[in-house]
């Protein structure tokens, strides 16, 4: 690897991604590796960009909002409107994911009583069983 590039196999081994991630990231338009034949080197551009968009679907954020993101990037701007934009989108996401969080507490809840209430049939059906 040079400074300046990466091949796709370092790329897989440093982000822990596949090949076809990358290369469906690059069909998506989200990702433009050079090429020099067949092979495809990533520039240092390439490598933020695949941090954001490995960091936006941990979040939960579709590949349009990424890319909406990606393609607000402007430096001569201090990046103001892609921050904004990420500042909206991450605030919707939050919450959402804490409303999913109360639903999942209270699935979580409610399997943990059924449990209960099926252990406490099957320790009566061993006595039962055992009188």
């Amino acid at each position: 690897m040079t400074e300046t590039y990466m091949t796709i196999r370092e790329m897989c081994d440093t982000y822990e991604v596949t090949p076809r991630t990358l290369r469906f990231y690059e069909s998506k338009e989200l990702l433009f590796p050079e090429r020099q034949g067949n092979r495809r080197l990533f520039t240092k551009r390439d490598r933020a960009r695949l941090k954001l968009i490995l960091r936006g679907k941990r979040f939960g954020f579709s590949l349009e909002e990424i890319r909406q993101l990606l393609d607000l990037y402007n430096p001569v701007q201090n990046n103001l409107p892609q921050m904004l934009k990420a500042s909206d989108l991450g605030k919707a996401h939050l919450k959402d994911l804490e409303a999913r969080r109360i639903e999942l507490d209270e699935v979580i809840a409610d399997l943990k009583r059924q449990l209960d209430v099926g252990d406490k049939l099957i320790a009566a059906a061993h006595l039962s069983a055992a009188e």
